[in-house]
């Protein structure tokens, strides 16, 4: 079965979860290579089976460069033990997995095949084509789209769990797509985050030196005083992979100059530090 096929059949069979953002109203059938909603609306397929939500145009910074250097060191586990406790957070029973901003994939793809429940349903999106052209590579029942987080192409209520890893959020829309007694599972950065790379680029009065995610993790609480806040803290060995491809992955290099770069990359570093915080709540 080629992708198209594929992303067609993930579709029908969860035709329920989607909607037109033409007039709000549910998809409720797809006609050859293009799925409808009731008032006639269609969209198409794309030819690796994504559809493509976007009603404007939206800029991405991570060019397909970043993205494959991203899917590298997240191939080799770098991510691995925050997808773990995101892991541990859900329940046993199927569910329904939204990925905010899910990039190239690779994390919704782990956490599915960790919760090792054949019918859970896990869907990502991101703004950026090329990422979600990557994702389509993964062996995994995922299914990805292009879509922006501000207008979710999806019904209400229609997932169980949604996973926010370093994504901006959209609250009001989260609540919307989300189930009674659903979960959101946010992951945000801590000051420690790639402190070894940020020290290695910058120096101690560049403002990139320091991180501080107060403001986020504030606005989150104003929403869900109630949530908890487990913080994840690890050194992952960097011998396995190109230490190149860590520079490209992160934000970072973009403010670094061209000297700090060529320095950075010459020195290299044995192990980073990842220092994140996992915020949970319960609607």
């Amino acid at each position: 079965m080629n992708k198209m096929a594929r992303g067609i059949q993930f579709v029908q069979a969860n035709l329920g979860l989607f909607r037109c953002l033409v007039c709000d109203q549910p998809y409720d059938r797809i006609e050859g290579q293009s799925v409808g909603c009731v008032n006639g609306h269609q969209l198409d397929f794309s030819k690796k089976g994504t559809l493509y939500f976007l009603t404007h145009q939206v800029q991405s910074e991570y060019d397909a460069a970043m993205l494959a250097a991203r899917r590298r060191i997240l191939q080799a586990g770098f991510f691995r033990p925050i997808v773990e406790a995101i892991n541990a957070q859900l329940p046993a029973s199927p569910q329904r997995i939204l990925d905010i901003g899910s990039g190239e994939g690779t994390p919704l793809a782990d956490l599915l095949q960790l919760h090792q429940q054949p019918k859970d349903v896990g869907i990502g999106f991101d703004i950026s084509k090329a990422g979600v052209n990557l994702a389509t590579q993964l062996p995994t029942a995922a299914y990805y789209c292009v879509a922006d987080l501000a207008q979710l192409p999806f019904t209400a209520q229609s997932f169980t769990a949604i996973m926010d890893v370093f994504s901006p959020s959209a609250y009001q829309e989260f609540e919307r797509v989300l189930v009674p007694g659903g979960r959101l599972l946010k992951v945000i950065p801590n000051s420690d985050y790639l402190v070894e790379l940020r020290h290695l680029l910058f120096k101690p009065t560049d403002r990139q030196y320091h991180y501080d995610n107060q403001r986020v993790l504030d606005l989150f609480q104003q929403h869900y005083p109630h949530a908890t806040q487990q913080r994840i803290h690890y050194e992952f060995d960097l011998g396995a992979v190109d230490f190149a491809d860590l520079l490209v992955m992160t934000p970072l290099h973009w403010g670094a100059n061209a000297a700090s770069l060529a320095a950075a990359t010459a020195t290299g570093l044995d192990k980073i530090t990842v220092d994140v915080s996992l915020l949970t709540m319960t609607k």
